[in-house]
Order: C-alpha cells, then structure tokens, then sequence
C-alpha cells in the first residue's frame, strides 16, 4: 500500500465519521483532491485508491498534467478551483469537469463559449475580502440568475472561510445562500477543516495536504 493509499483511506474514515455524526450519508460527499504543485505519479495512486475527482488552482499546472493522466481507468474528473484569466478558459475546455470558481458573468460567458451547459460553481466571498476573489454574498443568488440565463449548469456554491477564524459560522452561511438558491452542491472545507465542513453540510471537501503530504514549491507558472 502506497502511503497516498493509506492517506485516502485515513480521509474518508474522517469524512464518513463526520457524515454521520450528523447524521448524513457518507456517500453523498464527494471527495476531491487538491492536486496543486503535486505531481502526475502521486495523482495517480490517488485515482487507483478511488479519488477520481481532482481539483488545480493553476491552469498550467492541469495543463500540465491532465494529457499525462489522460482517459485511463479511472478517468479523473478534474475541477478547477482557483481564480481563473477568461484567456485560459478555452485551453482548459477540454479538460475540466467542474469550474468551482466561476464568481463573475464576464468569467461565465466566456465558459458558456466554449463548454456549453459547462457544470459550474459560484465562488462566494463570504467575509468581502478584499485580497480573496469571489462573488460578494448579496450578490450571489443574481449571479447564479445570470449565469443560468447563459446556459451554464450552476449546481452549488463554493467559499473559503477567512484563514484564522473558526470556520463553522461561515461554513453555515454559505449553507443557507446555497439552501436560498436552491442550489444542491456546497463545495467547503480543506484538510484543517474538512470534517466540520461535512457537519455543516457540505457536499464536497477539497483536501490536498492530507492525501499528498505537505506542499513542494511549484514551478509551474502562474495562471
């Protein structure tokens, strides 16, 4: 056994554990791994351990690594998770599953161009940060409007919560703008906080750091 094997295995015992102390079904959790600055190989063992659901922060770097990873058994089913250029949208079309950082109609029509009916995300940014990208949460439910109207699929919301402070409130207002917008996915929660996300109601947790091992310095270009 791999120790990313192991990893996995470790993850979904925390999840499930979470899951049902609050009385939901583990299974309705999709876990996704956050593969920035990992490489192809480790991705890999992660996909053979069941982790077909993979997310990057940089455009290069899934450039990068979804032809190296390509339509094999398991085919991984990539999401991107970052702040996003509308330039790099065309490159990435082929490639991307789930964009769960869509936070601006400019971003959204350029998507529908290129991956029409594309299944979408609106990124929040619950705390109006002003170095974080992100919807602000007053505007959220007419951008999902607006984003619809272009023809986009948008399921769920998308936030992080501000580093430093205790995640649970702000995990349970991104609950209730997706319970608002009718919305059925809620992507929350990393590796410090996956499992309180679960709690609150998520649907997917982005988790890097415990499957991977800790982060090495990328040399992959900013998108």
């Amino acid at each position: 056994m791999s120790d990313v094997t192991a990893r996995v295995d470790a993850v979904r015992a925390r999840l499930a554990a979470a899951a049902i102390r609050a009385g939901r079904d583990p299974a309705d959790v999709t876990l996704v791994g956050a593969t920035k600055t990992v490489p192809a190989e480790r991705i890999a063992e992660a996909l053979a351990a069941g982790v077909v659901d993979v997310g990057e922060n940089r455009a290069q770097e899934l450039l990068s690594k979804a032809p190296q990873l390509g339509d094999g058994d398991p085919t991984p089913r990539w999401h991107f998770l970052g702040p996003l250029q509308r330039n790099k949208v065309a490159g990435l079309a082929r490639w991307v599953s789930c964009w769960q950082s869509v936070d601006r109609l400019e971003l959204g029509e350029t998507i529908a161009r290129h991956a029409s009916g594309a299944r979408v995300l609106v990124e929040v940014n619950l705390a109006g940060e002003p170095q974080k990208a992100g919807c602000p949460p007053d505007d959220t439910l007419l951008l999902v409007e607006r984003l619809r109207a272009q023809g986009l699929r948008v399921v769920g919301l998308m936030a992080v919560p501000p580093f430093g402070e205790p995640p649970r409130p702000w995990f349970a207002r991104l609950a209730a703008l997706g319970a608002a917008a009718e919305l059925p996915e809620l992507s929350m929660g990393m590796t410090d906080d996956f499992e309180i996300a679960v709690e609150e109601g998520a649907t997917m947790v982005r988790v890097g750091r415990a499957l991977f091992g800790e982060r090495h310095r990328s040399q992959a270009p900013q998108q």
